[in-house]
Order: structure tokens, then C-alpha cells, then sequence
């Protein structure tokens, strides 16, 4: 069924529905337009209603739902008119009628029933499909809102280092024109300068392809697109169950949807190689007023009756069908070739769970690791504070060293926040091969529009 759309201008015609949900928001939302910020649920939501693909597979799904009410509208009578007049001479090979209403059926055919139900499943496979499409964007958008959050966060930690770095540099400069340093040195604090300068323009460069892209998703301008970081869930909330395999969880979209069409497929290769030895019943029916001017009454004994009306059922017997025969062994084919499909993609659906959640088990270790690794150089660093402003009972530590530890605790951080950004984006991919990610995305929609506890 075709969504009713509102009667608009012309010059909003010409623009995409999400540029204008786009729209809307940038004048509703004067934070939006003014500091260029999303948050994470209107980020997924904008791509989905923006999304070509999305819009592809619902039109996929309109297509199916005419298919199945084509199989189905063979059972009613279909009626057509037709007239004409016109002259003719001698006896008439056919009795000219001025109008004629034909109509007809189907009644029964032993295929048609495996039709219909080959068209049901070809429904289901494509709404099937366009669940899977909808996951595919709202994970591509929830990744990349994701690192664009994490490049934000990396900006301002690498500012730092870069200003601890280029503090060392000129420390190092000064204690070797002093001559307490060597060459060697100086490089290596100047190639710790160049490297995190080369690090920033690389930011620099992923910040404004993730911006780009994300305004392809959304529909959204995308020169100055950030983040709000307090709408980005913590985590992604989804712990496996102990010991399960990765068969334990229902099947993905993709499965269901190329099980569905393997489905349909066999139904139509049962209707085809059902056309031969099975009778075929139609209901004809027929009302035409006779032509008066053709003489018809001179060749014909009419009585005064110009009305001719006909009614009945046909039926056919196909015993010899070359043609069907060999449709039937192709649609048999298809139907084989879309079982061993729905195979391969649960062979690689299995794969997929069972890397993917090794890989959040190791990603997990790994987070733990570095948020230890930054905890120890926060400590490093607390305790060199305490040593600069130490009196002579401890040697305080030398500005070289401080920048250094500054450097590595900003180093750390940025570690951390990579490992945890990976794992992030591991479990939304966990959450879409197993319970659902729509699911996940409706619960953090449930939950930042509950209302606060009084």
C-alpha cells in the first residue's frame, strides 16, 4: 500500500523526504542549526528515513504485495467492453455486434494455489529484506557516530600532547645549545613532535570524511556536524549468554529473508510442474448487442432479437506441454540454487557470531588493559607533580621528564579510547547477528524519552 502523501509546493516536490525531516529539525532545533549537533538516536533515525537503500526495499516490499494480489485477483471476474460500427457487404464471417462485455475467471487451476503461495513467501522475503537493510544502515550510522564521538574526544587529548611535545622540544633545544643534550636527542623529541602533528592532519582528514558521510546518511550538512556526547550509550548493553553457541540465536534477517525466497521459489516450481494432466477451469461470459445496419437479419434468422448473451465454464486438459516442461525443470533449478544459497549464508552467518564474539571477549580484555595502562600513567603523573613541588627530602623530577610523562598519559588515554571504541562497535555488530539490533535502538529510544524520576 502506497503511503498517502500531502498535497505540497512544487519546489518541495524536487527535495528528498529526509532533507525535509532534515529541514525541519535545522528550524526547529536552533542548537542544531546553530553548533551543528545530533544526537545519537536522531543520527539513526535521519539515515533511515533518508537512506536510498531503504527506500529501494520498501519499494520491494509494494512490489510483492501487488504480486500477491495479482495471484489472488485471477478468482475474480474480469470485464471488458468493446464496440464499433461499420459497414459491410455480403454474409459476414462473424455476427458484428455494436457492443460486446466480456467477462472472465479463473475457477480452479491445481498451480495457481502454489502461486499464491510462492507469492506470499516472496512477501515475506522482502520485508524480510527490508528489516536486514534497515540494520545495515542504522549500524553503518551508530559506527560512525561512534567515531566521530571518539576522533572529538582524540582532538583534544592530541592538542594536549602536541603542546607537551613541542614544550619538550624547545627544553631539549635549550639543554643542547647548552651542550646537556645530544643530537640524537633533539631529533628524537622532534620526531615526537612530527609524528603527532602527522597524527592531528590524519584526525583531521577521518573527521571530515566521517562528517561527509554522515550527511549523506542524514541528509544533514555536513561542514560542521558534532556530536553530543552525553547521548551516546554507555555501552551497547548485550552480554551473551554463558556457553552459548553461535547457533543459539535465532536467525538473522538475511536468513530469514533468503529462506523465505527459497520458499517461494519451490512453490513456483510445484506450480509449474503441476500445468500438464491436471484440468484448468475458467468461467466465461458474454453480452453483445447486434449491429442493425450490417443486413445481419438477411443471413441470419434473428426473430427480432437483436441481444445475444452466452455463460458457462470451459475446462481444459494440458497433456503435452514441451514448453511447460521445460519451465517447470528451470523453475526447479532456481528453486535448488536458492537452497544451496540459504545454506552458504548460514554457514557464514555461524562464522560471523562466533568471530565477532571471540572478538568482544578479547576487546573486553583489552579496554581492561589500557584503561590499567592509563590509570598507571595517571598515577606516574600525580606522582610527578608531587616530586616538582617536593622540597630537598626527594629529588624533584626534571622538565624533560615531565613533558615525557604528560606525553605518555595522554598516550594512554588515547589508547584507551580507541580500545573502547572498538569494542563498542564490536558489540553493535554482535547486537545486529544475534538478538537484534532494531531492538537495542528501540530500548535507548524508550529510554531517553521516559520521564525523569521525581
Amino acid at each position: 500500500m502506497i503511503p498517502f502523501e500531502p498535497r505540497t509546493s512544487p519546489s518541495l516536490r524536487l527535495i528528498p523526504q529526509g532533507r525535509l525531516v532534515a529541514v525541519f529539525l535545522l528550524l526547529l532545533c536552533p542548537g542544531l542549526s546553530a553548533k551543528g549537533q545530533i544526537s545519537f538516536t536522531s543520527t539513526i533515525d535521519l539515515a533511515l528515513r533518508n537512506s536510498p537503500r531503504v527506500k529501494v526495499a520498501e519499494d520491494d516490499v509494494r512490489k510483492a504485495q501487488a504480486t500477491l494480489a495479482e495471484t489472488k485477483s485471477v478468482y475474480i471476474p474480469s470485464i471488458a467492453a468493446g464496440g464499433g460500427a461499420g459497414a459491410s457487404s455480403g454474409i459476414t464471417l462473424n455476427v458484428p455486434t455494436i457492443f460486446t462485455i466480456n467477462a472472465q475467471s479463473l475457477v480452479f487451476n491445481s498451480s495457481q494455489k502454489d502461486y499464491i503461495r510462492a507469492a506470499r513467501a516472496g512477501l515475506e522475503a522482502a520485508t524480510l529484506a527490508l528489516t536486514n537493510v534497515r540494520e545495515q544502515i542504522a549500524e553503518d550510522a551508530a559506527v560512525s557516530y561512534l567515531s566521530l564521538d571518539r576522533i572529538q574526544k582524540r582532538d583534544g587529548a592530541m592538542g594536549d600532547e602536541y603542546r607537551s611535545a613541542d614544550r619538550l622540544v624547545a627544553i631539549v633545544q635549550e639543554r643542547f645549545d647548552a651542550g646537556l643534550e645530544s643530537d640524537r636527542e633533539l631529533k628524537r623529541a622532534r620526531r615526537t613532535l612530527v609524528q603527532i602533528r602527522l597524527l592531528r592532519l590524519q584526525l583531521e582528514d577521518e573527521r571530515a570524511s566521517l562528517r561527509d558521510h554522515l550527511a549523506r546518511l542524514t541528509g544533514l550538512p555536513g561542514s560542521n556536524l558534532e556530536t553530543v556526547p552525553e547521548s551516546v550509550p554507555p555501552s551497547a548493553a548485550f552480554h551473551a549468554p554463558e556457553k552459548a553457541s553461535a547457533d543459539a540465536y535465532r536467525d538473522t534477517p538475511e536468513v530469514l529473508s533468503a529462506q523465505a525466497n527459497a520458499h517461494a521459489k519451490l512453490q513456483t516450481a510445484f506450480g509449474d510442474s503441476r500445468y500438464t494432466w491436471r484440468p484448468q477451469i475458467t468461467f466465461d461470459a458474454q453480452y453483445g448487442r447486434i449491429s442493425p445496419i450490417n443486413n445481419v437479419s438477411t443471413y441470419y434468422n434473428l426473430n427480432g432479437n437483436y441481444n445475444t448473451m452466452a455463460a458457462g465454464v470451459q475446462i481444459q486438459l494440458p497433456f503435452l506441454d514441451r514448453t511447460r516442461k521445460a519451465k517447470a525443470r528451470g523453475s526447479m533449478a532456481d528453486a535448488q540454487h536458492a537452497a544451496h544459497e540459504l545454506e552458504f549464508l548460514r554457514d557464514q552467518q555461524g562464522e560471523s557470531r562466533l568471530r565477532v564474539s571471540h572478538n568482544v571477549a578479547e576487546l573486553q580484555a583489552k579496554v581492561e588493559l589500557a584503561e590499567l595502562d592509563e590509570g598507571i600513567a595517571q598515577d606516574d603523573l600525580n606522582t610527578m607533580s608531587v616530586q616538582v613541588k617536593a622540597d630537598g627530602s626527594a629529588q624533584p623530577m626534571t622538565p624533560k621528564d615531565e613533558q615525557n610523562v604528560h606525553i605518555q598519559e595522554r598516550q594512554r588515554f588515547l589508547d584507551a579510547l580507541d580500545a573502547k571504541f572498538q569494542l563498542q562497535q564490536a558489540e553493535i555488530s554482535l547486537l545486529r547477528q544475534t538478538v537484534g539490533l532494531n531492538e537495542w535502538l528501540r530500548s535507548l529510544v524508550v529510554t531517553t524519552q521516559a520521564p525523569a524520576p521525581r
